[in-house]
């Protein structure tokens, strides 16, 4: 749904939903999850998320594993190709010539700390692709 459409349908709606989606707007991602499993609880249903895509990081049926949303991007090895992961080196950090060699040089070592999931997976290709060989902790 565009945005056009999506603002025609919140001003038809009635007062009282405009001020739910106006307190919505506002609130916390925790405070939207503490809803979510109030509503939940109270209505006796389920919001179910769609199916997520293979490989992705998955909750325990309980909620009680933690699910890591940051990684640390590791470099064990440099391979046969040790320039090409420099130079990939360079582009994935603000590391200039030396400094990425002496990373190279010295696997295994940390590249990146706190990366987001999708930007630390990204690296990782794009260092493989390089010829390096790379960990996500």
């Amino acid at each position: 749904m565009s945005e056009a459409q999506a603002e025609t349908k919140e001003a038809q709606a009635s007062p009282k939903i405009k001020e739910i989606l106006s307190s919505v707007e506002t609130m916390s991602v925790l405070e939207l999850s503490e809803l979510v499993k109030a509503l939940e609880d109270k209505f006796g249903v389920t919001a179910a998320a769609p199916v997520a895509a293979a490989g992705g990081p998955q909750a325990a049926a309980g909620g009680e594993e933690e699910v890591k949303d940051s990684f640390d991007v590791v470099l064990t090895a440099a391979g046969s190709t040790k320039i090409s992961v420099i130079k990939e080196i360079r582009t994935v950090t603000t590391l200039g010539l030396k400094e990425a060699k002496e990373l190279v040089d010295s696997a295994p070592k940390t590249v990146k700390e706190g990366v987001p999931t999708k930007e630390a997976e990204e690296i990782k290709k794009k260092l493989e692709a390089a010829g390096g060989k790379v960990e996500l902790k």
